[in-house]
């Protein structure tokens, strides 16, 4: 060994013993049971070479092997999807067969077997949806920023985009029914790029959002077509509802609506279920917790003692 010292000199035993009375603890509280064999949940690294595998699928000669030639795109795409799709047929049984036993739903192994093959299924068909929703996404970034030279550099470049191929994946998983790991595919573009799109959010087509770090998507936000973002915004709750022993409820309409053509600037924080009418304008910085009509111009306020984040008028 490296530092000469047995694993009891450095204690490591009893550090075993207590992790594992720390998991049994946790697996108690949380009503889990004994799992014997393999992994009970999807792996996250998977998943990321998964979503590789599928990015090279949907823009093969950008996104793929720096080797492919054109005249070779059919069979690698071919070779590509038998590879992604099998690996995330394995991922989609496990989040199944977890679901099944958290909701002792009864469902047997072949049941989640044959549901999870008809998801992926289901999946795969919807890949030339994407590419057509991603190719609106990418004309939006090459034609609402001046710096930018051609489409090829907006792919191949801009998080925004980067975290837009990782969010149409991820949604549509999410709409199949397999939340958790629309979740980390939506958590892998998250840790890259600094854009946080929850999965559940529908965003419509020719989305672009600009410089991107910090922007944050709330789960039930609605974005209609051409929608422009700037760094740091938010589309978040303003306030969550609790139950009789003050735990968070799940679920319901909390976060913005985004009607189409609506620019938000930098900074700026709209909280709420609230609707931004068509071809609305919010500057930066501005706090905005109301609806607005299509066509508004909402800056942040201007008056004495007023610092960021001031609310809109």
């Amino acid at each position: 060994m490296a530092t000469g010292l047995s694993p009891s000199a450095l204690g490591v035993p009893g550090v075993v013993a207590e992790l594992r009375a720390a998991r049994e603890r946790w697996r108690t509280s949380q009503h889990r049971l004994q799992e014997v064999g393999g992994r009970e949940l999807p792996a996250r690294e998977a998943l990321a070479e998964v979503v590789g595998q599928l990015r090279g699928a949907l823009f093969p000669m950008r996104l793929g092997p720096p080797d492919l030639r054109q005249e070779h795109e059919d069979e690698y795409i071919a070779a590509t999807l038998h590879t992604a799709l099998g690996a995330l047929l394995e991922q989609v049984r496990l989040e199944l067969r977890h679901q099944a036993r958290t909701r002792d739903s009864g469902e047997t192994e072949a049941d989640s077997q044959a549901r999870a093959l008809a998801l992926v299924r289901a999946f795969g068909s919807s890949l030339p949806t994407l590419r057509q929703l991603l190719d609106s996404d990418v004309l939006a970034a090459f034609q609402g920023d001046p710096a930018a030279r051609s489409v090829d550099e907006v792919l191949l470049c801009y998080p925004g985009i980067h975290a837009m191929i990782h969010h149409r994946i991820a949604h549509r998983l999410h709409m199949l029914g397999t939340p958790l790991l629309a979740r980390i595919v939506a958590e892998l573009a998250h840790g890259e790029t600094g854009i946080d799109i929850h999965p559940g959010a529908r965003i419509g087509a020719g989305f672009f959002i600009d410089h991107g770090t910090g922007v944050v998507i709330g789960e039930t936000a609605e974005i209609g077509r051409n929608v422009r973002l700037y760094q740091a915004v938010t589309l978040g709750a303003k306030r969550f509802e609790t139950d009789e022993a003050g735990h968070i409820q799940k679920g319901g309409a909390r976060h913005p609506v985004l009607e189409d053509d609506v620019v938000i600037y930098a900074g700026a924080t709209v909280l709420g279920r609230v609707t931004i009418g068509r071809g609305s304008t919010i500057g930066g910085n501005v706090w905005l917790t109301h609806s607005v009509p299509p066509g508004s111009r909402i800056n942040q306020a201007q008056h004495t003692g007023a610092g960021p984040g001031a609310e809109a008028t």
